[in-house]
């Protein structure tokens, strides 16, 4: 039996809102502004955090044995080299 022509309209009307729909849905979930501010959050609420608190505590100690040692380096490498000779 063959379908009303009003009915495939509403059919392909009904397909098209609910392909605009997804549309928008994926353009709101990949959204680089969201995907940015939400990023900054996961980052923040993780350095508030205990964990957080303490793994930049241990970046900032490692850093600087870093750099102390490279000034040690530095001032070793400046020292003349004193030879004994008997």
């Amino acid at each position: 039996m063959p379908r009303d022509p009003r009915e495939i309209q509403l059919e392909i009307d009904a397909a098209r809102e609910s392909l605009a729909a997804t549309l928008d849905h994926l353009a709101f979930r990949g959204s680089p502004t969201r995907l940015k501010a939400q990023g900054q959050a996961a980052v923040v609420r993780f350095l508030q955090s205990p964990a957080g608190k303490a793994a930049m505590g241990g970046l900032g100690l490692l850093a600087s044995l870093v750099v102390a040692q490279k000034v040690r380096q530095r001032r070793a490498a400046r020292r003349p080299v004193v030879r004994r000779t008997r």
